[in-house]
């Protein structure tokens, strides 16, 4: 596609309005090369891909791309071993975790209607849910390792929490002994050694080491020699600490790249998830739906809308061109709208061939062109000493040089800027000319030579924008079929031009032009109306056509969950009836093994309990097949409208809604649709009494109390997220018997904390919580103790 047309046509705004609904850098760089395809099948692919995401946005709401980053350079070091900071190491794992919920968020029951494209994507995606899991559990911010992380850095900082405990009731100590001698009664750290602010004047009080002095030179900050073994077992638990930090960094890191492949395979799938949903929430903040795309020529934009202007003045226009005619030839009066139409069909086209949904109604036709042309604005150059004429006629004539038959033209006052006569007999053969070769075009003019042309040539047609005498002003709605008068005798009398003057204008034009006008308006009105009445009536059956599709396959899948029912049913009694004739055989054997040991007392006892055996599984052989029978439900005698009765030939429960009429059939509804069946054919239902405590019992055995964990990680999740997961954990954890949890929130800009805090208030479990102390996780963390 050529960068001038969507340039004119402003496509680059459109693309700078998706990039407002993406979660990554990554996707808005796809937006930023997004352009017309090459072809028809990726264009109906890419619709198809907007078109499930709007679907999986309306049904299931946003897809789980919370705590999403851009984190190419992260994979990037990761690839080459390097080790990665815990900042890049959170986000990588997001992104694992965003692959995973999306497999899960995609997922359907069978007989629900499947997401063929997005589906076909994300079977890419490659679980790594151990990675995740080891990276949230080991990071705990941007910045810090969680104490979890290894039993070796929990030790490290426990016992350099014990070690500062014990500095800072020395320093106390210190400080008391020094009191006189210190600027302040309070100890300082320099370099993560903690110090004294003695006064100059008494440096030699307190001996010990001598870190720095404040800028006035009135107080030295001292090491006394009491903690100078303390504070360097301080810095070496530190330096240990740091060590084992960069150790655990390094194991993450190259866990990741172990998995390089995978995890850069998950990523760029997310960026393009990331890249698809933000089609899709622009088509939802537009309203937009997805069009048909053939590649016959065929446009058919119902109630487009131009996207860049505002929705609550923009007007409505429909456009059609393809089957009767090529060529659309748009007149009227200055600032009517024509430019804008101009601009609504070429944009567009652009934005479906771009794979996006438009905005209009629904059963919108376009068509599939491999290049969109533009003339439209003034162009002149001063440099280049280009006038209108000459700048319009340079892009014509490149236009004029590519242009085939899977092009679409547009025009805006094609053969302006020059002498009228010539200017329309130029603007007449270069139609012609590009209409020879098959293009669609589109092209707006003054000139009343073009709307005769359009009216003489076959594959031509004419339309305008409609204006308002009364009011003077321009209604934006375009009208195919008429062409545009000026108005300007009537425009000018009401203006308060005198009468004397337009009576003298309308002695200079011939009477037989304006009589020809007016009986062309009139027989052109006639054809709108019909065109407008033949077009509905199109719409209306397309979708009847729709409707019944719907309804078909609906059909279609009861019928399957019937003859489904049947098969089970008889390959139940097959099983039934197997287990029956290999019983029977067992006892018949044993029967003959009676017999040849002759018939003494004892073997006819045993011989008659073998019979009573057999006796007795028939019998229970019966019981089972009537049961089979019997669970169909109880016979009907009568039904009450909005009864729930069992139809066993769909497999399905319905309501009644309607009594039994006289030939003993019952309306009945199945889901969306109405059906009439017998009333002999229905059941009573019965055992869901039965199936709710089968339920109920279900749920409770899911719940393993010896596995409910001291900690819960809330990080990534918004608000309502967290707050559900947290009241969940909470309730477990108090089942388990827990005295005390961790819920681990992160630091960030602590409007999770905040929020858990809040739920925590009032939390019936709660007896009393706080933030993590250090080692815990700090302010990451909140402690709750349980009642």
């Amino acid at each position: 596609m050529n960068e001038k047309a969507l340039k004119v046509l402003e496509f680059y705004k459109i693309r700078e309005q998706l990039k407002n609904y993406t979660s990554t850098g990554a996707a808005k760089d796809l937006i930023e090369e997004l352009k017309p395809y090459d072809n028809i099948y990726e264009v109906r692919e890419h619709i198809q891909e907007t078109k499930e995401a709007f679907k999986l946005l309306v049904t299931k709401g946003a897809p789980p791309f919370e705590g999403v980053y851009d984190v190419r350079e992260g994979i990037s070091r990761a690839g080459k071993g390097s080790t990665l900071m815990p900042g890049q190491l959170l986000k990588i794992a997001a992104i694992l975790r965003a692959a995973r919920r999306f497999q899960e968020y995609i997922s359907h029951k069978e007989e629900e209607e499947g997401f063929r494209v997005l589906e076909n994507i994300s079977q890419g995606i490659i679980p790594l849910k151990n990675i995740e899991d080891h990276i949230f559990m080991s990071i705990e911010s941007e910045e810090q390792v969680s104490d979890r992380a290894s039993t070796a850095l929990y030790n490290i900082r426990k016992a350099l929490k014990d070690k500062n405990s014990s500095v800072r009731d020395r320093v106390n100590s210190l400080i008391r002994t020094y009191s006189d001698y210190l600027q302040d009664n309070l100890y300082t750290m320099r370099g993560d050694r903690y110090v004294l602010p003695v006064r100059a004047e008494h440096k030699g009080a307190v001996p010990g080491l001598v870190h720095d002095q404040s800028s006035s030179g009135a107080t030295l900050y001292i090491e006394p020699m009491g903690l100078v073994n303390l504070n360097n077992e301080i810095k070496e638990l530190m330096l240990k600490e740091k060590a084992e930090v960069d150790r655990i960094l390094a194991y993450l890191s190259n866990e990741i790249y172990g998995s390089i492949i995978a995890v850069r395979n998950d990523a760029d799938i997310i960026w393009e998830l990331d890249f698809i949903f933000a089609k899709a929430k622009f088509a939802s903040e537009l309203n937009c739906t997805a069009p048909k795309v053939n590649d016959e020529g065929i446009i058919d934009i119902v109630q487009g809308k131009h996207p860049l202007i505002d929705r609550k003045v923009v007007v409505p226009l429909d456009v059609y061109l393809g089957k009767g005619f090529t060529s659309l030839v748009i007149t009227g009066p200055n600032t009517g709208g024509k430019t804008v139409t101009l601009k609504t069909v070429g944009l567009l086209h652009i934005m479906a061939l771009s794979g996006l949904m438009i905005p209009a109604r629904e059963n919108s036709t376009v068509s599939f062109f491999k290049e969109v042309f533009a003339d439209i604005g003034d162009e002149q150059s001063i440099e280049q000493s280009l006038s209108t004429f000459s700048s319009h006629m340079t892009n014509i004539v490149n236009i004029i040089n590519k242009a085939d038959d899977e092009s679409l033209v547009l025009f805006d006052e094609l053969g302006a800027g020059t002498d009228p006569t010539e200017g329309a007999a130029l603007a007449v053969s270069i139609l012609e000319n590009l209409k020879s070769r098959g293009c669609r075009i589109v092209a707006t003019t003054h000139y009343s030579e073009l709307k005769v042309y359009a009216l003489k040539v076959n594959g031509v047609e004419n339309a305008s924008v409609e204006f308002d005498v009364e009011t003077l002003r321009p209604t934006y709605r375009l009208l195919i079929g008429i062409p545009g008068k000026s108005n300007a005798f009537e425009i000018s009398r009401r203006l308060g031009l005198a009468d004397y003057i337009i009576h003298d204008a309308k002695e200079n034009i011939n009477s037989e032009t304006l009589q020809f006008e007016d009986l062309i308006e009139d027989l052109q009105e006639k054809s709108v109306k019909a065109e407008a009445n033949a077009r509905e009536a199109e719409m209306l059956k397309l979708e009847a056509a729709k409707i019944k599709d719907k309804y078909e396959e609906k059909m279609g899948s009861l019928q399957n969950a019937r003859e489904k029912a049947v098969i089970n049913a008889q390959r139940e009694a097959k099983r039934i009836i197997k287990e029956a004739k290999e019983e029977a055989d067992n006892i018949l054997k044993e029967m003959r093994e009676l017999e040849k040991a002759g018939y003494a007392s004892d073997v006819r006892h045993k011989l008659e309990e073998e019979r009573r055996k057999l006796a007795q599984k028939l019998d229970k052989i019966d019981e089972k097949v009537n049961k089979v029978k019997r669970d169909d439900g109880e016979e009907l005698k009568n039904v009450r409208e909005g009864e729930e009765v069992f139809v066993p030939s769909l497999n399905q429960k319905v309501i009644v809604i309607s009594k039994p009429d006289n030939k003993g059939n019952v309306q009945v509804q199945a889901g969306i649709m109405k059906i009439e069946v017998k009333l002999k054919d229905l059941r009573a239902v019965t055992g869901a009494v039965n199936k709710e405590e089968k339920k109920r019992v279900k749920r409770e055995a899911k719940l393993n109390l010896k596995s409910v964990a001291s900690s819960v990680d809330l990080r990534g999740m918004d608000s309502l997220e967290a707050v559900y997961t947290a009241d969940k954990y909470l309730d477990e954890a108090y089942l388990a018997g827990l005295k005390e949890v961790t819920l681990i929130h992160g630091k960030g800009t602590g409007v999770l904390r905040n929020t858990i805090t809040d739920m925590l208030k009032h939390h019936s479990h709660v007896k009393k919580y706080r933030l993590g102390e250090y080692g815990e996780g700090g302010t990451g963390v909140t402690v709750a103790e349980l009642r």
